[in-house]
C-alpha cells in the first residue's frame, strides 16, 4: 500500500510595514491642532499689540504700565520724590516692549493730538496696504486699546475727561480705569463705578467692549457682565515687591500695610491685565482693524476718490530728497 504524503502547507504572507510614513499623520486630529500650528505660527513671526494710555498728570500711567508687563517699559515712576514737580509728558512717544509697542501721550489737555496721531497710525497702514510691492508683513502701529486714567475724585467725572473720551471712543477702543483705588474706601469705590457708568451712558460714550459689536449671545451674556460689573476698573499700580506671608508681591506700602496690586480683594488690577491680554487681546486686534481701521480706510478713500497706489520708485525718490 502506498502511504499518502501531505501537501506542504503554504506561509500566510506577512503585510508590510508602510514605508515612511509618519505615524503623526495617523493621529487625532480636531480644532485644537490648528490652534497649535497657529501658536507655533506666531511664536516664530511674532505680533503687534499697541496699547495707549491717557489721564492727567500724577495718575500712575507709567507705573502701570510698568506693572502691567512687569518690566520697565514706561519711565520710572520712582525718578522724582515729593519735594519735586511731577514730570509731564508732552509729547506722543512710541516704546516698544518685546512684541508689544505702548503708546504713552501724557499731559495734554486737548484730545486733537491724540485722535491726530491714531489717524495717523491708520493712514500709515493704508499706504503700506495700496503699495504695488507691499510688505509680507505690514508692520501695525494701530492703537488697538486705550486705557483711559480717571481720577479718584469719588464725585463725578471731569467735563475734560467726558470730552476726550467722546472723541476718543469714535476712533479707537477705550477701557476706563480709576487710577490710585486704594485711596478710596470700598463703599466709594464702589459708589464711583456706578457713578461713572452712569455719566458715560448718559453723554453716549461707547467703551469697549461695544455692545454693537456683540457677535452672539455668549459673547453679550459675557460682555454684559463685564460692563455692568466691572467697568471701569479700579486699579493700583506698583513696581516694587514687597515680603507678605513669606512671598514676594507687587504693592504699595501704607501706614496701614501693603496694598497688593495682583490682590482682587485689594483692587482690580488682575482684573484689568486678564480682560486686556488673556481673554480679549486679539478681539480688540479684529475691532480695531474691522470696524475703527475700516470706517477711516472708507472716508479716506471715498474722501480722495480712491487712494493711488505708492510704487516703489516713488518711495525711494522721496527718501532721496533731503
Amino acid at each position: 500500500m502506498s502511504e499518502l504524503v501531505p501537501e506542504p502547507r503554504p506561509k500566510p504572507a506577512v503585510p508590510m510595514k508602510p514605508v515612511s510614513i509618519n505615524s503623526n499623520l495617523l493621529g487625532y486630529i480636531g480644532i485644537d491642532t490648528i490652534i497649535e500650528q497657529m501658536r507655533k505660527k506666531t511664536m516664530k513671526t511674532g505680533f503687534d499689540f499697541n496699547i495707549m494710555v491717557v489721564g492727567q498728570s500724577g495718575l500712575g500711567k507709567s507705573t502701570l504700565v510698568n506693572t502691567l508687563f512687569k518690566s520697565q517699559v514706561s519711565r520710572k515712576a520712582s525718578s522724582w520724590n515729593r519735594e519735586e514737580k511731577i514730570p509731564k509728558t508732552v509729547e506722543i512717544k512710541a516704546i516698544g516692549h518685546g512684541e508689544d509697542q505702548t503708546g504713552t501721550p501724557m499731559g495734554f489737555v486737548h484730545w486733537e493730538p491724540i485722535e491726530k496721531y491714531i489717524n495717523e497710525q491708520y493712514e500709515k497702514f493704508l499706504k503700506e496696504e495700496v503699495n504695488i510691492a507691499r510688505k509680507k508683513r505690514i508692520p501695525d502701529t494701530r492703537v488697538h486699546c486705550c486705557l483711559y486714567f480717571i481720577s479718584p475724585t469719588g464725585h463725578s467725572l471731569r467735563p475734560l475727561d467726558l470730552e476726550f473720551m467722546k472723541h476718543l471712543s469714535k476712533v479707537v477702543n477705550i477701557i476706563p480705569v480709576i487710577a490710585k483705588a486704594d485711596t478710596m474706601t470700598l463703599e466709594e469705590k464702589s459708589e464711583f463705578k456706578q457713578r461713572v457708568r452712569k455719566e458715560l451712558e448718559v453723554n453716549g460714550i461707547e467703551f469697549y467692549p461695544q455692545k454693537e459689536f456683540d457677535e452672539d449671545l455668549e459673547d453679550k451674556t459675557e460682555n454684559d457682565k463685564i460692563r455692568q460689573e466691572s467697568m471701569p476698573f479700579a486699579v493700583v499700580g506698583s513696581d516694587k515687591e514687597y515680603q507678605v506671608n513669606g512671598k514676594r508681591v507687587l504693592g504699595r506700602k501704607t501706614p496701614w500695610g501693603i496694598i497688593e496690586v495682583e490682590n482682587l480683594n485689594h483692587c482690580e488690577f488682575a482684573l484689568l491685565r486678564d480682560f486686556v491680554i488673556r481673554t480679549h487681546l486679539q478681539d480688540l486686534k479684529e475691532v480695531t482693524h474691522n470696524i475703527h481701521y475700516e470706517t477711516y480706510r472708507a472716508k479716506r478713500l471715498n474722501d480722495n476718490g480712491g487712494l493711488p497706489p505708492v510704487s516703489v520708485d516713488t518711495e525711494e525718490s522721496h527718501d532721496s530728497n533731503p
